[in-house]
Formats: structure tokens, C-alpha cells, sequence
């Protein structure tokens, strides 16, 4: 696969995103994921996303467990930040404590003796990010992580921290049917020479073609069911967008997948390294393809101009969303 650069790391142009071999999308399958995985490395991902929350500590145990044996062939992330509260309820912790306690958590899990990539998952409002970002640096001063990330913030927030010490990558969502990080945060990334990783850039599945009806497709406990775009009259005009994205697919010689992929990377605001999750191998090898393609400017300005966010009905999450995302204004 080809590679692009993420601060000093060389890694795959498309990384691969664990999750939903834990949790969120379905009935985790432990055998498949477990290929998925040894797949993805054997096809040429270098890049591997994970999180302390995820699955409650499982997926970081998948990923030490089945990669750690190759962990000098690839670069690993994780985050911290986000923790389970009484009754399963999510919140978030930023403080030095929490950030410290989970990162030897982590370590243990991933069976590693450094983290790459680690991230602050999310902002925490109550504690001041350069706090935050001042234990991640002594993270990085023991030799605990060799890189400081931060997820789902503004510009404003990246620029303070970065100040306090070099941010390598901000991970936040972004897709054509998510823009909301092309306003500010995508220009300071350039500005900065920070690496931009979007996650969900197949629109969480949606601009894969594959959910055509959310109550057939979607197994009940399925997040998505909850998330306004895959709701009722939302998603009834969403879908309608895919006719013609589907046809310039078609034209391509490509699946929608890879068309939403070869899209990303081609933004050039900063260096963009998407993190598509799956827990199939086909579709890990699908969308590694993506990275070959060779598809017009014209092509690909025509799908932005049929999905973006003045077509796509419906916001990113529920109004009673409890983890907050800490965003620049339009």
C-alpha cells in the first residue's frame, strides 16, 4: 500500500480503525476480527487505531494479543479519556490522574512497552487542555509514547495545546457527508504541520452503499439506529444521494467505498491519513484498493458537490449525546 507521512512515522495511506471488532456496530465476531487483523497487516496497513474505551479494554487486548508478536511491523494508536461511569454511562476524564492510570492500562492490554500515537479521545471541559496535554508530554518524557494526539477538537483548543507541546495528529470525523473540520480545523493542521486522521470517512457505513433499509440492515444494537442521519425521513433523503454517487462509482470501476475513500485523499488541506473501521476481511481489502486508484478531479468534485452539508439531512449525533465534542463554529 502507499504511505503517507504522520510526524516522524511512515504508515499506510489508509489506516485501519478497530472498534467495531469490540463494539457500537453489531455483534462483535471474534474469529473474523481476528483475521481482519492479520490480514490488514499482511496487505500493508502499518497504521492501527484503537482506544482504552473501547469494548471496555477488549479491543486493546485483541490488538496485543493477535498483533503483538509483529509489533515493530506497524504503528499503533490508542486514546484515553473517555471513561465508563456508573451504569455503563460515558463520560470523560482529562485529568493528569486518569490520563496517567490509563496509559500503564493501556500498555498491559496492548502488550507493548510504548504507544505510538496516543491521544486525548476527548476534550474534558473542566480541566485546562494544557494540563491535559502537559501529562501526555510526560508520558512521552518517560518513554511511554512516542507521539501526542488529540480527537474531536477546534482549532482554538489545538493551537493552546499545541503550544504546550507538538500535537502530531487530530483525529476527528470527516467524510463527504461530514465537513465541519474543512471551516478552521483543517487549515491550522496545515498551518502547524499537524497530520489530520479522519475517522468514520465512509460516513459510518452509509456512503458504503450497503445500508439500503437501517431496520433490515442494522442489527438491534447497532449505535446507528440512534444517530439522526440513519433516522426515518433523514435517511429516506440521504439515500437519494446515492444514485448518482453510485453511478460515478460505477463509471470508475469502483464500489462506493472506495469512491468516499479516493475522495479523502485527495483533500489537500493537510496530510490526511482516514482510519475506515471494519471487522471483515473483504472489506479490509476493498478499501486498501482505494489507495490505487486513479479517478478525475472532475469525478471526485462531483461527488463533493452531491454529498456534503448542504445535502445530507440530519446532525452527526442525538441531542442527548453525553460525550461532547468540542467544535469551531461555522
Amino acid at each position: 500500500m502507499k504511505t503517507r507521512k504522520l510526524g516522524n512515522f511512515e504508515v499506510s495511506a489508509i489506516g485501519l480503525g478497530c472498534m467495531s471488532m469490540s463494539q457500537a456496530y453489531g455483534t462483535p465476531d471474534p474469529d473474523e476480527s481476528e483475521k481482519t487483523l492479520r490480514r490488514a497487516l499482511e496487505i500493508g496497513y502499518t497504521f492501527f487505531d484503537t482506544a482504552s474505551v473501547y469494548g471496555a479494554g477488549h479491543n486493546e487486548e485483541l490488538i496485543g494479543r493477535v498483533l503483538g508478536p509483529y509489533r515493530d511491523q506497524f504503528t499503533l494508536a490508542s486514546k484515553c479519556g473517555i471513561v465508563a461511569g456508573e451504569g455503563g454511562v460515558r463520560g470523560i476524564d482529562g485529568t493528569p490522574e486518569n490520563i496517567k492510570r490509563t496509559c500503564e492500562e493501556s500498555l498491559r492490554r496492548l502488550r507493548t512497552d510504548v504507544i505510538d500515537l496516543y491521544y486525548l479521545h476527548r476534550r474534558d471541559f473542566n480541566v485546562p487542555i494544557e494540563d491535559s496535554v502537559g501529562a501526555l508530554a510526560e508520558l512521552k518524557q518517560e518513554g511511554k509514547i512516542r507521539a501526542i494526539g488529540l480527537s474531536e477538537v477546534s482549532s482554538k483548543t489545538l493551537r493552546r495545546a499545541h503550544e504546550v507541546h507538538p500535537i502530531t495528529a487530530l483525529q476527528s470525523e470527516y467524510s463527504l457527508w461530514t465537513r465541519n473540520p474543512e471551516h478552521r480545523v483543517l487549515p491550522a493542521c496545515r498551518e502547524l504541520g499537524i497530520a489530520f486522521v479522519p475517522f468514520s470517512p465512509l460516513g459510518r457505513g452509509f456512503l458504503t452503499g450497503t445500508i439500503r433499509e437501517p431496520e433490515r440492515d442494522l442489527e438491534a444494537n447497532d449505535l446507528r439506529h440512534r444517530q439522526p442521519r440513519f433516522q426515518e425521513r433523514n435517511f429516506s433523503n440521504n439515500l437519494m444521494l446515492l444514485k448518482e454517487f453510485e453511478r460515478i462509482a460505477r463509471d470508475n470501476n469502483c464500489t462506493m467505498a472506495q469512491l468516499a475513500l479516493a475522495w479523502v485523499l485527495a483533500q489537500e488541506n493537510a496530510t490526511l491519513i482516514p482510519v475506515p473501521g471494519t471487522k471483515h476481511v473483504k472489506y479490509v481489502e476493498e478499501n486498501a484498493a482505494a489507495t490505487d486508484l486513479d479517478i478525475s478531479a472532475a469525478d471526485l468534485a462531483r461527488a463533493g458537490m452531491i454529498i456534503n452539508a448542504e445535502t445530507v439531512s440530519g446532525n452527526r449525533y442525538p441531542a442527548d449525546s453525553k460525550v461532547p465534542v468540542d467544535e469551531d463554529e461555522s
